[in-house]
């Protein structure tokens, strides 16, 4: 019997090869995606995805969303609880171990390891150490389409926010930034590629600077139009 891991869900490019990497290599069952939420406005942190679009990412690879809820404001010690239960309640259906998306940023990797310790699950990373530049290469000769949804102003001009990776975006961006953000430099929805059955519908929303960031929000597509304009202002409140 393979081992049961879960996979960290940002609703990124990155996580989203993490899992494609993980059912090529076969050497694993991956048994669902964890990702925390902001309970008040119902999106993920950072890179600010929308409940729905999450979980249609979810359907759209075939498996259950592990929701952890956070409050806001979230203190650290609410985080570390809320994640504490999410993997007690793992290790309790059998899983033993969580993969992870991270590239190269050592202290990122150490914070999770650290995390994990004395928990019964094991941190799987196995995009570590890959090259960012031939990586983003293959997720698009695989067919990855990826949303820019969040920019670091001060790391990558705001006007790529709401594109998608392509490479002639990837020849626009600055020299020095890393065609995968890792440095921070941008966060990405994913909309298609080869970890899911079908492409997800989408539109673009508003562009708002927020705490310092750059969001462009994402809207499901295919909504009633009055709804679909409700929704739009509704993301402008929350971005």
């Amino acid at each position: 019997m393979k081992p049961k891991v879960l996979v960290s869900w940002s609703s990124g490019k990155d996580s989203a090869w993490t899992l494609h990497l993980l059912r090529q290599q076969n050497e694993v069952e991956v048994v669902g995606l964890l990702t925390t939420m902001n309970e008040h406005f119902q999106r993920v942190a950072m890179h600010s995805t929308r409940r729905a679009l999450v979980q249609a990412q979810a359907q759209a690879a075939g498996l259950p969303l592990w929701e952890i809820p956070l409050p806001w404001p979230c203190k650290n010690e609410e985080y570390e609880l809320a994640m504490s239960r999410a993997c007690t309640k793992a290790v309790e259906q059998g899983i033993t171990a969580i993969a992870f998306g991270d590239l190269f940023l050592e202290d990122v990797r150490k914070y999770r390891e650290d995390r994990l310790k004395d928990t019964g699950l094991q941190p799987l990373f196995p995009v570590w150490g890959l090259n960012t530049k031939e990586l983003i290469e293959e997720m698009l000769d695989a067919g990855l389409r990826a949303r820019i949804v969040c920019i670091d102003p001060k790391k990558l001009p705001a006007n790529f926010a709401g594109q998608d990776i392509s490479r002639e975006l990837l020849a626009l961006f600055p020299l020095g930034t890393d065609p995968c953000g890792e440095n921070g430099e941008f966060h990405t929805f994913v909309h298609g590629g080869p970890m899911f059955s079908s492409a997800i519908p989408i539109q673009s929303g508003e562009v708002v600077t927020r705490d310092g960031f750059v969001f462009a929000d994402v809207l499901p597509s295919g909504l009633p139009g009055e709804y679909q304009h409700q929704l739009a202002h509704l993301g402008q409140a929350l971005l």
